[in-house]
């Protein structure tokens, strides 16, 4: 019996078996680890996202109604200011610092096709509210770059972390007009609620593309989805939200 199974084993035929079932291990454990890799993506960035805000907001924008008998008249845009908080990782050990990040590839799915999606960085004037819905303003995608302190005006991010922000607007959702004669404050917070449209009208999912580069020239990417407006904003005129539950949030790495 020894005999035997020591022929066999120095057989041709049990040698390309005993490859084929090396093979076949090794690539079960490579097809684990890439498996586990898409689910987890990165374990041990340099640095993470802590939390993102959301608030959503209704803004009126005066229509020229110059030989018409009304007091208000209004378009309607429903905002969404957007802020991702980047910090280090704790259990990162080594020093990195961050070069810049990128936000881009927007796209909306919207649950009814009204009003016109328009994304917009902070305000590039000196003074005035972070965002402005104007021209200049206006973007495709956006970039910040890291440095010794933070300026928004000029998108630049801590290299240790801070906070990135862009604003989501639909604009023209809906108009508003009237010959009643009370304040802009409460014409505000009602514009909304007195349009024809409604909370579920509004709703969409926001996804983008976050990447997150650094000096040492290593480049992560993740995508991130949004639902708004937040809940409220009908009633309210103004609603917010923080999410700091991101487990769905994985980055891969794009760059050694």
């Amino acid at each position: 019996m020894k005999d035997k199974i020591k022929y066999l084993t120095t057989t041709k035929a049990f040698h390309i078996c005993m490859i084929i079932v090396i093979i076949s291990v090794i690539m079960f454990i490579a097809g684990i680890m890439i498996l586990r890799y898409q689910v987890e993506g990165e374990t041990n960035m340099p640095f993470k996202i802590s939390k993102i805000t959301i608030v959503s907001t209704s803004e009126g924008i005066d229509k020229n109604t110059e030989g018409q008998s009304t007091n208000w008249a209004f378009d309607i845009n429903q905002n969404n200011d957007i802020y991702i908080y980047i910090e280090k990782n704790s259990e990162y050990t080594e020093k990195e610092t961050i070069k810049n990040i990128k936000i881009n590839n927007f796209n909306v799915e919207k649950a009814k096709e009204i009003g016109t999606v328009k994304f917009y960085r902070p305000n590039v004037l000196e003074s005035g509210a972070n965002f402005s819905n104007t021209v200049e303003n206006e973007i495709q995608e956006l970039n910040y770059t890291g440095g010794l302190e933070a300026d928004l005006k000029n998108l630049v991010i801590a290299n240790q972390g801070g906070v990135i922000l862009f604003r989501y607007a639909n604009n023209n959702v809906a108009e508003y007009v009237s010959d009643i004669s009370t304040s802009n404050e409460i014409i505000s917070n009602q514009l909304l609620k007195s349009s024809n449209i409604s909370e579920d009208d509004l709703k969409c999912k926001l996804t983008f593309d976050l990447s997150l580069s650094t000096e040492d020239s290593k480049e992560y990417k993740t995508n991130i989805a949004l639902d708004l407006p937040v809940e409220g904003i009908m009633e309210n005129g103004t609603s917010s939200k923080e999410i700091t539950d991101l487990d769905d949030i994985i980055f891969k790495r794009t760059k050694n």
